[in-house]
């Protein structure tokens, strides 16, 4: 399968138990932390959770 980055861009201030839990999980805890995910349908759908928040590159 192919890899996407997501990079965390924004502050986690501010922001739902629901989007801060989705970060977490991805493994966003600072501005600027970059992860590497695979591209699958549960990982898009944390993305689209918090995707005023994030940066994905493919």
């Amino acid at each position: 399968m192919a890899k996407i980055k997501i990079k965390l861009t924004r502050s986690k201030i501010k922001i739902t138990k629901n989007q801060r839990l989705t970060l977490e999980a991805l493994g966003l805890h600072k501005i600027n932390s970059v992860r590497e995910h695979e591209d699958n349908a549960s990982t898009c759908g944390m993305i689209k959770v918090v995707n005023h928040m994030v940066e994905v590159v493919e």
